[in-house]
């Protein structure tokens, strides 16, 4: 495994992120962008060979000459075992979410949801999944939670979260085969019922039809597959259900939110998470 890093002004780096989370195929296994201080911004992507590791560099500086990527090899190492050694818990609202070694200490009175460090995104530390757990706490306070869909499930922690705070049932989607797993497994790992991840691409299977509407719908991926499903989420999401989106950076918050008004829905708020934008959207009824 090889971890490419850049940092420089937003607009270079931001252009180098979108080439590789773009590129199809994309020489990056993952991709991430984020504010690295005053007016710095950091790229850091990761491959698997040399190779695309060299095509990541290539990429960047075809996009944005100005930046100097650097090529580490990252030495493999146990998920568990990390998250053992001390991966810090994510305390968002009630919601505790924490490997077994900090589940142990937790203090009474929360809602305590186990995810072990692994391959699967969402162990409730990076800025999108904070967002949306902070804007899961606040639905629970004004309704129900009821039935609930998370596009892009990653680890299943939103779904597991919002099933321990009262949900009906969730359904959860990834595009990822081993994420399907991981978020299977999580949920078994929670004493969760009622939860069942599959391995779908889009909004449109007739397995995600036939379970609608949903009262609460998590939509936590990229800018422009949001903007592609807007119109499938809003025929998806229940009269006064509520639609949370994020993996936005902040200024591609405004065009998420424009084109799901474009779909009738209302906005209610921005939720701002290290270099993150989360919006929560209304449905109208």
């Amino acid at each position: 495994m090889y971890q490419i890093s850049a940092r420089g002004a937003r607009a270079p780096v931001e252009a180098a992120w979108d080439a590789l989370a773009w590129a199809d195929p994309s020489p990056a296994g993952a991709v991430d962008c984020k504010e690295d201080g005053r007016g710095i911004w950091r790229l850091d992507a990761f491959a698997e060979t040399q190779e695309d590791a060299d095509a990541c560099v290539a990429t960047i500086l075809e996009t944005s000459p100005e930046l100097s990527p650097r090529v580490e090899e990252v030495i493999e190492r146990d998920w568990v075992t990390m998250s053992l050694e001390g991966l810090p818990p994510v305390s968002a609202g009630p919601f505790f979410v924490a490997g077994s070694h900090a589940l142990a200490k937790m203090a009474p009175g929360r809602i305590a949801v186990l995810i072990e460090a692994g391959p699967a995104f969402g162990t409730g530390h990076h800025g999108t999944t904070l967002g949306c757990l902070i804007a899961l706490d606040e639905v629970r306070r004004r309704r129900a939670i009821g039935r609930v869909l998370d596009l892009g499930t990653g680890s299943g922690v939103l779904a597991i979260a919002a099933l321990k705070a009262g949900a009906t049932m969730a359904l959860g989607t990834d595009i990822d085969f081993d994420s399907v797993v991981v978020a299977n497994e999580n949920a078994k790992k929670n004493n969760v019922s009622r939860f069942r991840a599959m391995h779908i691409t889009g909004a449109n299977a007739p397995r995600i039809r036939r379970a609608a509407p949903y009262d609460t719908v998590f939509a936590n991926i990229l800018m422009r597959p949001l903007i592609g499903l807007s119109p499938e989420i809003a025929t998806l999401t229940a009269p006064g259900g509520t639609v949370i989106l994020s993996g936005l950076l902040h200024h591609q918050a405004g065009q998420v939110r424009q084109a799901f008004e474009g779909h009738g829905l209302l906005f209610q708020r921005r939720i701002r998470k290290d270099g993150w934008s989360t919006l929560v959207m209304k449905q109208p009824g």
